[in-house]
């Protein structure tokens, strides 16, 4: 259980600021704030993968809550207009939890009412519910639906055509879907429904005028439901067909799903199940398949983030039957010897702009190997196309992708950035990295050594000489190339006779990866380096704060933003590969482990913080290092709980 108290709740920029998520598994969510106002365009009750994982729409917005107890009326809901706050039922808060879902205790002059709010596995469907917990006899709930019917990017205005109209049935509302929505039913145990059919304008949503985008939204109010709370009033909104009494039976599976979620972690403590529990979120159906949402509110599946988030997602929850899902998911979509970077919503094809998301699979498939010890995942039909992706790589494919005379990986063409750094402004890429990026040599040597293990175990002694021919050719290559001597530590990219001496994160998998292409004395000096450079207590910096081009606030626009993106920001996922770095090169020191933990001890506490019992995707580069970006970002989650079960085994 996680717990805020009244002190928190009833402070407005507290209990605004604090954000809680529901998930169902197919790429739906439910969202919104402690106070209960929306404060993104992202937030709202029912969100719905209309095209699952995709296709995401804010169906149902919110509702406008209202309690009468002996004739005195409260309002439990909280709506930001530009210019004012009004009503302000967080002021009634007396405290937020998730144990395990959203739960809201409101005190009323003496009587006590609780909201309940979950979201059953696999359905774009949320159950709530009002109750009283010691109170009045005389007590009586009124609800009005904010509907929306639009895409979770965009925002709904007025407009004289909104498609309203509705069917009422026994303890059943159905609002017509239209413009591909799907129609939206609300099953209830209200005593009353009652016509409605107005809008409620201009709720202000404050981080997206932070982010310099349109921040009002108007909702349609069609009817209103009342309910009499001698016993709990219930509320199914979904895109199936319910009846009010499912909601016992769908919370009952759903509590025990969860359950069953955090025994597979075998937790040691509360932080384990809350990471546990965040994981889960992040897993969603593909087809037959799995995959993983980047982040929540606003990402779709990547398969560079997925490859990456992986083993601390599912290996260490206990779930590596789920990693085994989603390797064989991603292997249907191998093309020209690559990994797809991104599935989007409005195309049928993914984009496969990217270098290193194929290359962080195999260090996927070695991990999920290593873990299950289940060679034969790979034997014959995957292995070879294990080793077709490489062929591509060798012989080269999109983008200019291709492996050079010095055994090193190329990548790149102008206007494009291949590696995980791929800001762009319009055509202007933020963080140019063409030609031999450090960290693509490192994943590079790795999944040659990755196939050379494989093809050991198989037998194949001519591929297994092959791949150790390759990989020492690149390991030769970069200990030639990439060391910094000035500077004392690697190069970020090589391009010709051009060297990036730019002291970047990118560095540290040189000595991170499972097979390290860097080692010795010159692999601590670069540990060194990244630690009293880049490291911060929410993660490393995308570069070092002395350097010109350092961007230190990730604030302002989506062109300010992009351009803060990988100029300084700090970044949460790359705590896992540093602490993987320091406790290689510091193995024979007593202190290391104890080192390492406080490394990791700023995002165990911002679990308790933005989006409760989550992990934000980055922070300021400077002090005090405010969380930004995506509330919850998959790889974030998957990073810090693989080498935290490392740290605490």
């Amino acid at each position: 259980m996680l717990s805020v108290p009244r002190a928190s709740c009833i402070d407005l920029a507290e209990s605004e600021r604090l954000e809680w998520l529901e998930t169902n598994g197919i790429g739906g969510y439910a969202s919104g704030t402690v106070a209960g106002m929306r404060s993104r365009r992202y937030h709202g009750l029912l969100v719905a993968a209309t095209k699952p994982p995709l296709g995401r729409a804010v169906l149902l917005s919110g509702f406008d809550e209202k309690i009468t107890i002996a004739g005195t009326s409260y309002s439990l809901s909280t709506a930001r207009y530009e210019n004012a706050v009004s009503p302000e039922g967080y002021k009634l808060l007396k405290e937020f939890r998730l144990d395990p879902y959203p739960i809201w205790t409101f005190s009323l002059g003496g009587v006590e009412v609780e909201r309940r709010l979950f979201m059953p596995h696999g359905e774009n469907t949320v159950v709530m519910s009002w109750a009283v917990l010691n109170g009045n006899a005389d007590t009586h709930l009124e609800l009005i639906p904010m509907l929306a019917f639009r895409d979770h990017h965009h925002l709904r205005h007025e407009t004289a055509n909104f498609p309203y109209d509705y069917q009422v049935d026994i303890g059943t509302v159905r609002f017509a879907g239209s413009d591909g929505f799907p129609a939206l039913n609300l099953a209830c145990n209200a005593i009353s429904i009652d016509e409605l059919g107005v809008w409620y304008r201009d709720f202000a949503y404050t981080i997206e005028k932070e982010r310099g985008f349109d921040f009002t939204e108007d909702v349609f109010a069609p009817c209103t439901f009342r309910f009499d709370l001698t016993k709990p009033a219930v509320v199914i909104a979904s895109t199936e067909k319910h009846k009010f009494e499912d909601a016992a039976l769908l919370e009952a599976a759903e509590v025990k799903r969860r359950e069953q979620i955090i025994s597979l972690a075998k937790p040691k403590d509360d932080i384990d199940k809350q990471i546990a529990a965040a994981a889960d979120q992040v897993i969603v159906a593909r087809g037959t398949g799995k995959t993983v949402i980047a982040g929540y509110h606003w990402f779709d599946d990547w398969g560079r983030d997925t490859m990456i988030a992986l083993p601390g997602l599912t290996i260490d929850a206990g779930r590596p039957e789920v990693a085994r899902e989603i390797l064989l998911e991603y292997f249907n979509y191998i093309s020209q010897g690559m990994l797809p970077n991104r599935f989007t919503s409005g195309s049928e094809t993914p984009d496969y702009n990217t270098v290193d998301g194929t290359l962080w699979f195999f260090e996927a498939i070695r991990a999920y190997v290593e873990a299950t010890g289940d060679l034969d995942f790979i034997k014959g039909d995957l292995f070879l196309k294990l080793v077709n992706v490489i062929r591509w790589h060798l012989e080269g494919t999109r983008y200019g992708i291709r492996v050079d005379d010095d055994g090193l990986l190329a990548a790149g063409v102008p206007g494009e950035n291949l590696t995980w750094m791929d800001a762009k402004i319009g055509d202007r890429v933020i963080t140019p990295r063409l030609g031999k990026a450090v960290e693509i040599q490192a994943l590079w040597y790795n999944a040659l050594c990755v196939m050379e293990s494989f093809a050991e175990h198989f037998d194949e002694d001519r591929t297994r000489t092959r791949f150790s021919d390759l990989a020492s050719r690149a390991k030769e290559s970069f200990e030639e190339k990439f060391w910094n001597a000035e500077l004392d530590c690697l190069y970020d990219v090589i391009n010709g006779d051009t060297r990036d001496a730019s002291v970047r994160p990118n560095q540290i998998f040189a000595v991170s990866l499972f097979y390290p292409i860097f080692k010795g004395e010159r692999a601590r000096a670069v540990v060194d380096k990244v630690e009293k450079d880049l490291l911060t207590p929410k993660g490393l910096r995308t570069l070092a704060s002395y350097d010109a081009k350092y961007i230190g606030k990730y604030v302002g626009g989506p062109v300010e933003r992009d351009s803060a993106y990988h100029q300084g920001t700090v970044w949460a996922w790359l705590i896992g590969p540093f602490i993987d770095a320091y406790l290689r090169v510091h193995a024979d020191e007593v202190d290391a482990v104890r080192n390492a933990r406080k490394m990791l001890s700023g995002l165990e506490e911002h679990l308790q913080d933005t989006m409760l019992g989550s992990l934000s995707e980055i922070f300021d580069g400077d002090a005090p290092h405010a969380a930004k970006g995506a509330a919850a970002q998959a790889w974030s989650i998957g990073e810090f709980n693989r080498v935290r079960k490392k740290l605490y085994p």
